[in-house]
């Protein structure tokens, strides 16, 4: 009985689904006043089709004084310097995830990772040289943010933890935590704030 109603249910959310895409119809994009524009038609009416950019309104920033201003005008510098960095080690780990997954054995896995991390040394020292000791510490906690796990962590699960212990130690002589995390409700909540609006264009 139960696969019963779950088969008519699923039938009637076909129905409807073909029946809203009927009502909705994407057509090729048109042309008007030398412009492409992306149109759909709704129940016979023809309107732009368009995506428009998410906008984020915050309360205005009242600054004590001009230390204040200046320390915001240098994490906007610093979430832009950053920012494309931790993404673009997102990816890495996303990609060599996925990669590792095609791999046949330990064996092949480990010769990978060896060659990863060389490639990325050569790839991204002389970037880390640029930053100024703010600017690497927002980035571990950067790539905590974009990928949900600490640069320890990450560390840890690609290059086991002896790696991750002795690069931990390395950060730690400078003042830094490959531990630390990013709170975007407390303590970063102002770097959060900055953060989407330079994604979103505002910054």
């Amino acid at each position: 009985m139960k696969n019963y109603v779950l088969i008519v249910i699923l039938l009637l959310f076909c129905c409807l689904s073909n029946a809203e895409a009927q009502r909705r119809r994407r057509v090729p994009l048109k042309v008007e006043g030398g412009y492409r524009v992306p149109i759909i038609v709704i129940d016979g009416d023809t309107l732009p089709d368009l995506d428009l950019q998410t906008l984020y309104c915050f309360k205005p920033l009242h600054f004590k004084n001009k230390r204040q201003q200046n320390n915001y005008t240098k994490l906007v510098r610093d979430v832009k310097k950053v920012l494309p960095i931790a993404n673009e080690i997102n990816l890495a780990v996303i990609e060599t995830y996925e990669y590792l997954q095609t791999l046949p054995d330990d064996k092949a896995k480990d010769r990978h990772i060896k060659d990863l991390e060389k490639g990325l040394k050569a790839q991204y020292t002389p970037k880390l040289k640029k930053l100024t000791y703010n600017q690497g510490k927002l980035l571990i906690k950067l790539i905590d943010r974009q990928n949900n796990q600490t640069s320890y962590e990450l560390v840890k699960a690609f290059l086991g933890p002896l790696k991750a212990g002795f690069y931990q130690a390395f950060a730690w002589t400078f003042g830094a935590s490959l531990k630390k995390e990013y709170d975007a409700e407390g303590d970063d909540q102002l770097t959060e704030r900055v953060i989407l609006q330079v994604l979103s264009g505002q910054l």
